[in-house]
């Protein structure tokens, strides 16, 4: 199994190298970086698996990075995990990070062995063939052959690719993954507990609301693509797909 690129962007030289030095003792190698510029570099040289990062750089936006590396996957550079490693604790500081594709958050003080835990936590739902790993999805039409199909949605599992009467949706791996979850239930309604399993694995240490994020976010991907009434909230229930407009 090949041994997972962290990219660390922290502009402290002692707190880059505590987290640099746990990292790389769980196994893992470590690009260590102090801003926002040699991250970009760093990345152009070598895709991260995950990016570890600081908000508050000294020569750019924390956010910016985040939002680009979100955005940046493609067939051969698959999207990072980012998990934000910041001072910033205020929950508008969080959800703002997962608006913009962040994976998880970690507040300043930490601790190295959460830290490492978490980043094993974003590798294993990237990648279920790790250890210990939960499956991205584990409805009953796992098995089913591809592509599934809910309305005028498909999903190819294989190719990773979704599509609404085939226009390719443009989605993030947490969202496809999501969005998969959801598909695989056919009309039944998943709760946020549920998607939180599914598609995060039950150690997932991060805001249960990371759910309500994503499903923002595809909803409006959906709405793009011409299928704003495929996806819907039961309140007080969860989310589900629904394949006719008509559908109670």
């Amino acid at each position: 199994m090949p041994v997972p690129l962290v990219l660390v962007v922290e502009d402290d030289p002692a707190i880059r190298e505590l987290v640099g030095f746990h990292l790389a003792r769980a196994g893992m190698e470590v690009v260590p970086v102090g801003g926002a510029g040699e991250a970009r570099d760093a990345a152009r040289r070598r895709w991260p698996d995950v990016v570890v990062l600081d908000l508050m750089l000294p020569d750019g936006s924390g956010w910016d990075l985040c939002r680009a590396f979100a955005d940046g996957g493609d067939a051969d550079h698959p999207q990072p995990a980012v998990v934000m490693l910041t001072a910033l604790d205020a929950e508008a500081d969080r959800v703002a990070g997962l608006e913009l594709g962040a994976d998880d958050y970690v507040a300043k003080p930490f601790s190295p062995r959460e830290l490492v835990a978490r980043v094993r936590a974003v590798l294993r739902r990237r990648d279920p063939s790790r250890q210990g790993a939960a499956p991205a999805s584990s409805g009953p039409a796992a098995g089913a052959p591809d592509p599934l199909r809910v309305g005028p949605l498909s999903i190819d599992r294989r190719r990773v690719e979704a599509a609404v009467g085939g226009r390719v949706l443009r989605l993030t791996a947490t969202e496809f993954r999501l969005l998969t979850a959801l598909a695989e239930a056919a009309a039944e309604v998943r709760s946020r507990d549920d998607l939180l399993d599914l598609v995060w694995g039950q150690d997932f240490f991060g805001d249960r609301r990371t759910v309500d994020v994503h499903i923002r976010h595809i909803r409006e991907k959906l709405e793009q693509a011409g299928a704003g009434g495929l996806l819907q909230t039961v309140r007080g229930f969860g989310y589900r797909l629904r394949a006719e407009q008509g559908e109670p």
